[in-house]
């Protein structure tokens, strides 16, 4: 009996031990997968070189990338203040990153996890949205261009390189049109003579009228459709950023594009850290990945923008960086470009209501919108309406129908009506 007791103490040690063993092995495989970081990137649409994710994934182990895009400051910035989205690392511009630091937004960078931050150009620090460099690092600069098919527009409509041809009457229905404020606002501000930062109503509301006058030309208000559009022919001129016109162009020759003398907008699109980031340490790395000059040379080739990466012009072809649609010089920036600044409030509140009717009003001519999106909407939440009423009223008349059924003594049947 003894020898049996001592036998079960045995065997429940052994399997204690072996237990232990098995989960001992274990552990190292549990505390790898723990291990994995990933940090979300949120960027502008053809705005990055894919294969360098993968490449920093390899360099990195441990570290993942989920990488999503947006078209626009504004659908950037109502994404994160809704919390839709948890976000490491974003891309906005020069007067979106002004107003995202005025609220809080952004995180202080430690630039001990950034070395590679001594490559960027120092005519691209202390700029007026980051004056101390404490929350953003230059990621792409550029110009505002107005692109144009020169099978189908006219060299004399382009020989004064001008916004104008964005009212050109000839074209109408080929025409496109930024789709956000900002952009559309500063071409026909630049188009009257103001600043694109004009802090005066009444130039607003003007801007506005000239953007109502030219909406009937309109084929559609557009961002990343634009590279469809314009590649396919089926539209012939549009304003957009120089590096995507690059690219647009290389996939059809036909395609053109000049820095209208007007005046145009130069603007700087920089990486931040958001504050509710969770993973700030692995951010930086990424955003010290992309300032590595070759890895910047390599991303710059394949986009097509201007990088802030001095170092990485050395690897870049001669062909882009003396380009001077790409590269302007900084006389030409100087005298013929302007930076978006952070509009005070009240001035938002302004471009907010004028885009808002801008965009829901008929065409002056009593046609349809040219941008068809708002009549979508406004089909679906009318149908929606309809339908809901449709059930609600039938539901009523099916109450009122409604039949009680009970068998008398007689063994007939009577039919009684619920009132």
């Amino acid at each position: 009996m003894k020898n049996k007791k001592s036998i079960n103490i045995f065997k429940r040690a052994a399997f204690v031990i072996l237990s232990a063993v098995m989960l001992s092995s274990f552990v190292p495989l549990l505390c790898a997968g723990a291990a994995d970081v990933t940090i979300n990137v949120y960027n502008w649409g053809e705005y990055i070189d894919q294969n360098l994710l993968t490449q920093f994934e390899e360099e990195n182990p441990g570290i993942k990338v989920n990488y999503t895009t947006f078209d626009s400051n504004e659908s950037m910035y109502s994404k994160i203040i809704s919390g839709a989205a948890n976000y490491d690392i974003v891309v906005p511009s020069d007067y979106m990153i002004s107003k995202m630091i005025n609220e809080d937004l952004l995180a202080e960078l430690d630039f001990d996890n950034i070395p590679n931050y001594k490559y960027i150009g120092d005519v691209y620090k202390n700029l007026a949205f980051d004056p101390d460099n404490k929350y953003s690092v230059p990621y792409f600069w550029g110009t505002t261009v107005i692109m144009y098919n020169s099978k189908y527009v006219s060299e004399d409509d382009v020989k004064d390189k001008s916004v104008n041809l964005l009212w050109n009457e000839k074209y109408s229905g080929k025409i496109l049109m930024f789709d956000n404020p900002r952009d559309a606002f500063g071409i026909a501000l630049k188009k009257l003579g103001y600043s694109m930062n004009s802090s005066n109503p009444s130039e607003w509301d003007e801007a506005a009228e000239e953007l109502k006058r030219q909406k009937p030309l309109v084929q559609a208000y557009v961002m990343d459709a634009i590279f469809d559009k314009m590649e396919s022919e089926e539209a012939y001129i549009a304003p957009y950023y120089a590096g995507d016109a690059l690219t647009i162009s290389d996939e059809n020759p036909d395609i053109k594009f000049y820095i209208p003398v007007d005046g145009s907008n130069m603007f700087f699109d920089s990486m931040c850290i958001l504050k509710s980031s969770e993973h700030k340490t692995e951010a930086e790395k990424f955003i010290n990945f992309m300032c590595d000059p070759q890895v910047s040379a390599v991303n710059s080739e394949e986009v097509g923008y201007a990088t802030a990466n001095t170092e990485a012009l050395n690897y870049l072809d001669p062909e882009l960086t003396e380009n001077k649609l790409i590269y302007p010089e900084s006389d030409f920036l100087k005298n013929y470009t302007e930076v978006f600044k952070n509009l005070p409030a009240p001035i938002q509140a302004v471009e907010s209501q004028l885009w808002t009717n801008l965009k829901i009003e008929s065409s002056t001519d009593g046609g349809e919108t040219a941008s068809g999106a708002g009549w979508i909407q406004i089909f679906c939440v009318v149908s929606l309406v309809l339908i809901v009423l449709f059930v609600i009223l039938r539901g009523i008349s099916n109450q009122r129908k409604k039949k009680l059924w009970r068998k008398p003594a007689d063994g007939k049947k009577e039919v009684y009506r619920q009132l």
